[in-house]
């Protein structure tokens, strides 16, 4: 369609989208299970459903679920009969539980009826059972439950004595601890198969012959002071004593078996409180013959699909074995793309799979490893699932198996997105792209926006953003890049903040602005900047230290290390991001990396945005910049979302997402338009 005959996004757009996940291939390799998720707007609920589409070329979805609930994390039995699922169809008050249906049609029945959350599940290579993570519900929640007159009353206290007692986007947590359930898939009898008042039992997997699992877990006496000394463990499957598997001291998680048993892959890190580090994929023996190998250490990559959207979220799953064993697949971040790899474990060679321009995620492979299906997301598309036929180490044309959301965003102009390489300051390469808004012309002069990343160990990247296209629409340039301190760029690129947030970071974003500026259709006296989370952080940085943007828009900040640390359900781990002591033991350094130290240079009029259930980055964080811009007569205003997380931009209430992008539009045109 011609572009001038396209219409522009809108913010109610939101309501359109109709969001994939979960795409998990046959055993066969011949049918795709996925789910999708929708927004009611009457209600303002999200429900979502599974849909299954043929591996064939030209095949068509079709709906496999229906109905007014969620229906998520799809998996098949060994044998393709069978397709379970957690769902919430039955008693909303109560936790969602597994449900089975037959691949060949009828109603799902339930299997579970745990009471407790299931937070994951895996099928046991004969079919017979289902291994769970399971954390129960507490004792006093379930009396209270069961009591109408004590549920009325509520919560009357919390009592802990562990630092980690809450977690953005969940809340308060149970006190009780993730622990591993088997569920015969026949009868539905659960059974508890580990037990710990304080350790979790977390990402198992049963070895080929269905005799062993291997999970990590934290065991050490205080896992919460000290995140990163994480092990895997193996155990008996029916339960019995653990026994630790050497490896590395490191953050570490997702094994998996070798197909003869004999070896355990995992993703894992080096060292304590050094999160920028790459991630690689190691091997262990099982026997314990030998120490563990990182096979890709000689390559400077991170393995993750984790790339910034606001639109679903690109799942990074865990690395998968050839059939004979001797190769490993796993994602990768590379310049704001998401590629999958292979490595081969004898040589420790690797290579992409599949490395196209855009995101590939939640990877599935068939039985005989001879087809993958995958989520694939660009610029111009939040994520369709497609697959290849491999053969060799390479692979088919892929073959795009949906077309969702395409029936109306084919008639919506996007404008056009250019990628940029410049450099920064200290001679660093950095990338970066460039949205002009649709009916560009370039004789004129245009209003901008930068766009900062939250995280920081993350990427901008080549994937759809509906806030990004909906500030285009409205006649913005709209511009975003990788900074230092984030991933996709190797491990150097990722470390240069570690320890010193608002140095390199600032540096590297004050190049991208000059490069910007020096373009001719960009109009250096309306230029704007927003960012949330950590690019919330970088906001107040920069209107602490700069007065070269005419407007600003902090969302979510961290503008106070000093109250952040103790008050976020991370906790210690900022500690770990800015130093080894703890603020009263170095409380200049902490002020001296917090922005709000530098409020008093603000003369930006700033929006302030926040939500009031947000646990990682909590709301005392804005107060505090609100209330001292007031005190120094900044043209300031302050938005609070009710009951909503830190992700409110991407899993909120629609409703409140599309208020919230109003706002930020409303704040923008204000200073960089009307003015």
């Amino acid at each position: 369609m011609p572009a001038q005959t396209k219409r522009l996004i809108t913010a109610e757009d939101l309501y359109k989208f109709q969001v994939l996940s979960s795409p998990r291939i046959n055993p066969a390799g011949t049918q795709v299970v996925f789910s999708v998720q929708r927004v009611d707007r009457k209600s303002e609920k999200k429900y979502s459903n599974l849909w299954m589409v043929s591996t064939a070329a030209g095949s068509r979805p079709r709906q496999y679920t229906f109905g007014d609930q969620t229906d998520n994390q799809p998996a098949w039995s060994p044998d393709g009969r069978l397709i379970s699922f957690i769902s919430n169809r039955g008693d909303r008050e109560k936790p969602a539980q597994i449900y089975l249906i037959e691949t060949s049609g009828g109603e799902a029945r339930p299997l579970t009826n745990i009471e407790g959350e299931i937070e994951d599940y895996i099928w046991s290579p004969d079919g017979k059972t289902l291994l769970c993570t399971v954390r129960k519900t507490d004792a006093d929640v379930l009396t209270r439950e069961k009591n109408p007159d004590l549920k009325k009353l509520g919560t009357p206290a919390r009592h802990y004595d562990r630092v980690f007692y809450k977690l953005d986007g969940y809340g308060y947590l149970p006190l009780e601890r993730t622990h591993l359930w088997s569920v015969d898939v026949k009868s539905g009898k659960a059974k508890q198969l580990t037990d710990h008042p304080v350790h979790d039992q977390q990402e198992p997997d049963i070895s080929p012959n269905g005799k062993w699992i291997v999970y990590a877990s934290n065991n050490c006496e205080d896992p919460d002071a000290y995140p990163d000394r994480i092990d895997l463990f193996i155990m008996p499957f029916n339960g019995g004593a653990a026994r630790k598997i050497n490896t590395p001291l490191g953050s570490k998680g997702s094994p998996r078996f070798s197909p003869d048993g004999k070896w355990i892959a995992y993703y894992g890190q080096v060292g304590e409180g050094e999160g920028w580090r790459n991630a690689g994929v190691w091997v262990v023996p099982v026997d314990g013959s030998s120490e563990a190998i990182n096979l890709t250490e000689a390559e400077d990559i991170h393995v993750s699909a984790w790339t910034i959207n606001d639109i679903g979220q690109a799942e990074t799953r865990p690395a998968f074995w050839s059939k004979d064993g001797k190769t490993i697949f796993f994602p990768v971040l590379t310049k704001g793309s998401s590629h999958l790899y292979q490595v081969e474990v004898k040589s420790r060679k690797v290579n992409p799979l599949l490395d196209p321009v855009g995101v590939v995620s939640a990877q599935s492979f068939d039985a005989n490893v001879s087809k993958v299906a995958y989520m694939f997301g660009t610029l111009g598309d939040p994520g369709q699932i497609c697959v290849v036929d491999l053969k060799g180490g390479k692979t088919s044309a892929p073959r795009q198996l949906t077309r969702f959301n395409r029936d109306w965003l084919d008639r919506v102009d996007l404008g056009v997105t250019e990628k940029v390489w410049f450099k920064g300051k200290d001679g660093n390469s950095l990338q970066g792209w460039i949205l002009k808004p649709p009916h560009f012309d370039p004789a004129k002069k245009y209003p901008s926006i930068m766009e900062i990343h939250g995280g920081p160990l993350t990427q901008y990247g080549f994937l759809f953003m509906h806030e990004f296209y909906y500030l285009a629409a409205q006649g913005f340039v709209v511009y975003f890049c990788n900074p230092r301190g984030g991933r996709g760029y190797g491990e150097k690129h990722a470390g240069a903040i570690a320890h010193n947030w608002g140095e390199a970071d600032y540096s590297d974003l004050m190049s991208w602005a000059d490069h910007v500026a020096k373009l001719p259709y960009i109009d250096t006296a309306r230029m704007g900047v927003t960012g949330g989370s950590y690019g919330g952080y970088m906001t107040v940085w920069v209107i602490g230290h700069t007065q070269r943007f005419k407007s600003a828009v902090s969302q979510r900040c961290v503008s106070n290390f000093v109250s952040m640390w103790g008050s976020s359900d991370f906790n210690w781990v900022f500690q770990q991001e800015l130093n080894d002591k703890a603020p009263f033991e170095d409380l200049q350094f902490y002020w001296e990396h917090s922005p709000i130290a530098y409020i008093g240079n603000a003369k930006t009029p700033t929006l302030v945005i926040h939500n009031e259930m947000d646990y990682r980055c909590p709301i005392e964080q804005s107060e505090q910049v609100f209330v001292a811009l007031k005190r120094l007569g900044v043209d300031t205003e302050f938005v609070r979302f009710p009951d909503e997380f830190h992700g409110l931009s991407r899993t909120g209430r629609t409703d409140r997402r599309i208020l919230r992008l109003n706002h930020i539009l409303r704040w923008f045109k204000k200073y960089l338009q009307d003015a």
